[in-house]
């Protein structure tokens, strides 16, 4: 007994590290350790004897195991505290040059879209990224039975079974911020409404969360030609573009009457995207005159006032103003995407000339 104790306690102590030490307690007090094989030896003495015997292995087996216990946390805090003087640091040395940060395409962008606007007299409205379909669909003039309001195309909330209060969902588009602007301001107003929207779709030029910008001005006299002008001089300026030229065609969204979706002139020569020149057209959002039933959801008089309303992606102007190929990359967390396509932190956003 003695001379396994002296024996193991001395490699104990003389273990340099925690595999020294492990396999130490393997062949001391493992399974197949030699204090082990001795317990085993028990089953073939007398009572006597194990009377003697039995108590003796296992105060070496316990005071083993202790050793092993004390000597791994004296390895561990030997271990911590050369770590400590390997990465101490005077912290009255200069400090390290770093690189300045980056701002996202899409805040930059947002920010140049809210210069702009600003310049022609629109404020800025925000509203909440969950909303009763009644803001999100029904206030809008979209009916129960539109394809936008299946589950395949819009994420609807969770609702506990019995539960009849009106649905939740992730808005699909800014425009339900219209409806809280008019509530809350009346009309006459100007407003633009940046933001996120939510829809299940996903592919080069679709994601499940993206960001619009909406716009609306009500006022008794407004018309299509405003409309038309005031879409005009954001092009000019956002494009940075003298030559910009747009395109209405007739369509329909139910939300506005009558209905244009707008194109821009642009060239694919040499498979190069170049805005304001060539014979191809390229769509970039969506107008029209707001619809009466919206203006009375929003509790304004259509017989005495008027407007126009449009709304457009924030990312895909961004990805046409800076040449970004593949919208997903803008969501996919890639430093070095955002190293190649981050503006300065100090960057002004592009205001309008005029």
């Amino acid at each position: 007994m003695d001379d396994l104790r002296d024996k193991y306690l001395g490699q104990v102590m003389a273990a340099v590290d925690e595999a020294a030490l492990e396999q130490v307690r393997l062949a001391a007090i493992g399974k197949k350790g030699e204090v082990a094989l001795k317990m085993r030896e028990l089953g073939r003495m007398t009572p006597e004897e194990r009377q003697q015997v039995g108590p003796r292995l296992n105060a070496l087996k316990n005071e083993i195991g202790s050793a092993i216990a004390a000597r791994k946390a004296a390895l561990e805090d030997a271990a911590l505290d050369a770590r400590l003087r390997s990465e101490w640091l005077d912290v009255t040395l200069p400090t390290r040059a770093r690189r300045q940060g980056t701002i996202h395409p899409v805040s930059q962008v947002t920010e140049e879209v809210t210069a702009i606007f600003a310049d022609m007299g629109f404020a800025v409205a925000e509203g909440p990224q969950i909303e009763t379909d009644w803001y999100n669909f029904d206030a809008l003039n979209i009916p129960g039975h539109h394809p936008a309001r299946a589950e395949m195309d819009t994420f609807y909330m969770a609702r506990a079974e019995g539960d009849d209060r009106p649905p939740h969902v992730l808005r699909t588009h800014t425009s339900p911020v219209q409806i809280r602007s008019m509530e809350a301001t009346g009309a006459p107003t100007r407003v633009i409404c940046p933001g996120r929207v939510y829809r299940a779709d996903y592919d080069q030029t679709h994601t499940p969360m993206f960001h619009q910008v909406e716009g609306m001005a009500i006022d008794r006299d407004i018309s299509m030609a405003n409309l038309k002008w005031c879409l005009e001089e954001f092009c000019r300026a956002f494009f940075e573009l003298d030559g910009i030229e747009l395109r209405f065609r007739a369509s329909h969204f139910p939300f506005t009457e009558p209905s244009a979706e707008v194109d821009i002139r642009c060239s694919w020569e040499g498979g190069t995207l170049r805005l304001g020149e060539g014979d191809d057209w390229l769509e970039i959002l969506g107008s029209g005159m707001i619809h009466p039933h919206v203006l009375r959801s929003g509790g304004i008089d259509p017989d005495e006032w008027q407007g126009f309303a449009f709304g457009m992606g924030i990312d895909r102007i961004a990805m046409l103003k800076y040449g970004i190929p593949d919208l997903r990359a803008f969501f996919d967390s890639d430093l070095r995407w955002l190293r190649h396509y981050g503006f300065g932190a100090l960057a002004a956003p592009t205001r309008h000339a005029g």
